[in-house]
């Protein structure tokens, strides 16, 4: 039976309306149970996955690295070594005054002749410079006279003394002459003696004697063996006796100094008789032995720095006066202590340093450590890693990449 049939148009089609909503609210549902249940499964899955064993993820601060990556690193054990605790300074290389001389003249005159150059090396006893002395001139007159008084007295005795053998001359004359004579043998004797404070050698002072000569060319020789370091001698200039500049100057160079102003909180480390081991640019290869020789007094007000002045030995003469220099100087005994090499430590970007511990030689585990010397290639660890353990000890720096790549990935 139709049963449309006795329906109006106007029904029929209103029929017909409901019978498409109800599918389309169908199909609808359908849909969305559908969709409901694969959300369902998928983290139903999920939650299977995450409670399976073995399959947690490994920790921020950890690596695991395929076996070609690992063999490309250095891997051992965590050792011991010892460490002595240096002391560092800079300073300025010097001539050691101990061993540097100013020559003057001892008496005031015009310089005749100037022999030696700077950087010329001489011996003691070689003559730097020639000066005219009036003084000399004046003592070798005088010793003229004396010895001219001398001789006549001597005459004048033995002729009294004949005399009073033939009793032509009392005693009393003779003994008056023997008084005589007696006095100018002592001014005679004084006055080689003032000649020879010049430098004058008895020879020499016997030919002016002889000679009835004298020679007002007073020669000055170096006191030191050493090289010319500074000269302010010309001919023709007059020379006063500790009048600066000096005409020369002559300087020991076996020896030099080292003077560096240490900082007040090492000065305590320092002491007298240390050794050091000096370095400075032109010879950065070479090392200068010496030992502190003398500590300041004083806390420099402005610095707030000590004088540690040392006395370095210099065989070659290669050192300078003037040269830039640091110095390196053991303090204390060695101390023995958990060693990294320095390769296998890296520094984080906060400033913390880290090395990489492994238990397999595939996992890596970052840890963070607490150094203290540096030392031969080597890094002291005070805190954070024990005896032993196993260690990157070359290709820190990759492992940290791999751990970057990771986490950006």
């Amino acid at each position: 039976m139709n049963i449309f049939g006795n329906l109006s148009k106007r029904s029929r089609a209103a029929v017909y309306a409901l019978v498409v909503v109800g599918g389309a609210a169908l199909v609808w549902s359908m849909g969305l149970f559908g969709f409901t249940d694969r959300v369902a499964g998928r983290s139903e899955a999920h939650a299977t996955a995450a409670d399976k064993p073995g399959d947690s993820k490994m920790s921020d601060d950890s690596v695991e690295l395929s076996e070609r990556q690992a063999n490309a690193l250095k891997i051992g054990a965590a050792g011991a070594r010892d460490f002595t605790l240096f002391k560092t300074a800079v300073g300025t290389i010097d001539f050691n005054e101990d061993l540097l001389v100013q020559v003057f003249s001892q008496y005031p005159g015009k310089i005749l002749k100037a022999g030696f150059n700077i950087g010329d090396d001489v011996k003691a006893g070689d003559t730097l410079f020639t000066i005219d002395s009036t003084d000399l001139l004046q003592a070798e007159s005088t010793l003229l006279a004396a010895a001219g008084v001398l001789e006549l007295q001597k005459r004048t005795l033995a002729r009294l003394t004949m005399l009073l053998k033939a009793g032509g001359s009392a005693q009393k004359d003779v003994d008056q002459s023997t008084s005589d004579q007696q006095t100018a043998e002592g001014n005679y004797k004084a006055a080689r003696d003032a000649v020879r404070i010049f430098g004058k050698t008895d020879d020499e002072i016997d030919q002016v004697v002889n000679m009835r000569k004298v020679d007002s060319t007073l020669l000055v020789p170096s006191p030191i063996s050493g090289r010319i370091v500074a000269r302010s001698a010309a001919p023709g200039f007059l020379t006063q006796p500790g009048n600066a500049p000096a005409p020369y100057s002559v300087a020991d160079l076996s020896t030099m100094w080292m003077i560096a102003n240490v900082i007040e909180t090492d000065a305590p480390a320092y002491k007298l008789g240390q050794e050091v081991a000096v370095t400075v640019p032109a010879y950065p290869d070479k090392i200068f032995k010496g030992r502190i020789t003398t500590l300041g007094s004083i806390i420099d007000p402005n610095s707030h720095r000590q004088l540690v002045r040392s006395q370095i030995d210099d065989p070659e003469h290669l050192l300078r006066s003037g040269m830039f220099a640091s110095f390196v100087i053991r303090v204390g005994d060695p101390v023995r202590s958990v060693a990294v090499p320095v390769n296998g430590v890296t520094r984080e970007g906060d400033g913390t340093m880290t090395v990489w511990v492994t238990s397999d030689r595939r996992h890596f585990a970052k840890r963070t450590v607490k150094l203290g010397l540096q030392q031969d290639g080597w890094d002291q660890v005070l805190e954070g890693l024990q005896p032993g353990e196993t260690v990157v000890t070359d290709g820190a720096v990759f492992v940290s990449n791999v751990l970057l790549l990771g986490a950006a990935g």
